[in-house]
């Protein structure tokens, strides 16, 4: 545990990839802060592990791209398939950006990365600190944070940022609402290793009468699965992955599961905060909207969150622009976040459609439809919607 100042422009609280990212931002243009996080260390384990190409452009900024790419692995195509029958082949080499392609590197590997840059500009983490209290007036925002018993520490600051995750401390503070709900289904994931004869280059998106289940490759060998699940053992083991693989994925050349690296279950909302501002208060990434997992939206959502709001936090703190500018960020980060909740939400319904005839329809309109559509969906999934207008790939 360390001393906190007393004072900063800005205290983050989360140090996920958003809470990473926004300090890195911020360190960059030399602007006091304080990062906490209430975990005694960071993650170590793989999680959200797909990096898209938006993200990669807005992380040049902070000279980590080529970084990733080093530990990544480059995925240029993402496939549906019904078991054996393919429906569509979504091709991400064809886009117009410098990152023609998806990037799939663990989770841990991405925040170990911002660490590591964040600790280059001067930065650094505290740990661990839980938020006790939060009181703001007119002119600043004070945040009371315990850690393990020791006595609090209140830091004074001009803005307070949660990028705390979907049981937001920080959120709850401010009184900002959390809208949504829960899917029916619990997802399984598991990073296994396995025999596995289809390509190495593309995730695979499977359909069966059982469920979905998607396979994606990642660096070292392994192989991420994500399935949906009635109710997921809390450790799924290779016997549980193996029995998803045998009856969703490949009937011809069928996978073998040798081994279970790591494995979880979680449950899955669809919610977005009713606003991203509460005066001094502001949020991102999980903390303002979490969503499916599917297209691997939410980490790449919430760092081009943390990239915009360090720009606009930097600008208003050194003057260059007044404090209205905050209310940019919501403005124009809340609709991206709504977007892909209903995006993902979609593609989550279509995949886990109950009754055969509805099946049969979905997968004869994505035949029909994927040719033409596939480029459309290639874009939106790699975030280049969300670019500025002016932005040239």
């Amino acid at each position: 545990m360390t001393t906190l100042p007393s004072t900063a422009d800005v205290v983050i609280v989360g140090a996920g990839p958003t809470g990473l990212a926004l300090a890195c931002m911020l360190a960059a243009d030399g602007v006091p802060f304080v990062l906490v996080d209430r975990l005694a260390e960071g993650a170590n384990t793989s999680r959200a592990a797909v990096v898209h190409a938006r993200t990669l452009e807005v992380l040049e900024e902070l000279k980590v791209t080529d970084r990733l790419h080093a530990e990544g692995r480059i995925v240029a195509r993402f496939t549906i398939r019904d078991r054996d029958r393919a429906l569509a082949t979504i091709r991400f080499d064809r886009l117009p950006t410098r990152y023609p392609h998806t990037l799939m590197i663990p989770q841990q590997r991405t925040e170990a990365i911002l660490l590591d840059r964040l600790r280059e500009l001067g930065g650094d983490v505290s740990r661990p600190y839980a938020v006790s209290d939060v009181q703001q007036d007119g002119g600043s925002v004070s945040v009371t944070m315990a850690a393990n018993g020791y006595p609090a520490q209140t830091i004074r600051a001009q803005y307070l940022v949660g990028c705390d995750g979907m049981h937001s401390t920080v959120r709850e503070h401010a009184g900002i609402g959390f809208t949504g709900d829960a899917y029916e289904h619990s997802f399984l994931l598991a990073d296994v290793r396995m025999d596995w004869h289809l390509r190495a280059d593309e995730v695979i998106l499977f359909f069966s009468p059982e469920g979905l289940v998607v396979v994606a490759p990642l660096p070292g060998g392994t192989h991420r699965v994500v399935a949906t699940v009635n109710e997921a053992p809390e450790h799924p083991d290779v016997a549980d992955v193996q029995q998803l693989l045998d009856t969703r994925g490949p009937i011809t050349g069928a996978a073998r599961v040798n081994e279970v690296v790591w494995s979880s279950r979680f449950r899955v909302h669809h919610r977005l905060a009713e606003r991203y501002r509460a005066g001094r208060i502001l949020l991102a990434g999980d903390a303002a909207h979490v969503h499916s997992p599917a297209g691997g939206q939410g980490m790449n959502t919430g760092i081009q969150d943390a990239v915009m709001l360090g720009q606009v936090l930097a600008a208003v703190l050194a003057g260059r622009a007044d404090e209205g500018r905050l209310d940019e960020y919501e403005r124009v980060r809340r609709p991206v976040a709504q977007r892909v909740v209903a995006f993902t939400d979609r593609m989550t319904r279509i995949a886990t459609l109950s009754t055969p005839r509805r099946r049969m329809m979905r997968n004869a309109v994505i035949r029909a439809v994927g040719p033409v559509a596939g480029g459309t969906l290639a874009f939106e999934l790699a975030g280049l919607r969300n670019r500025p207008a002016a932005h040239a790939g």
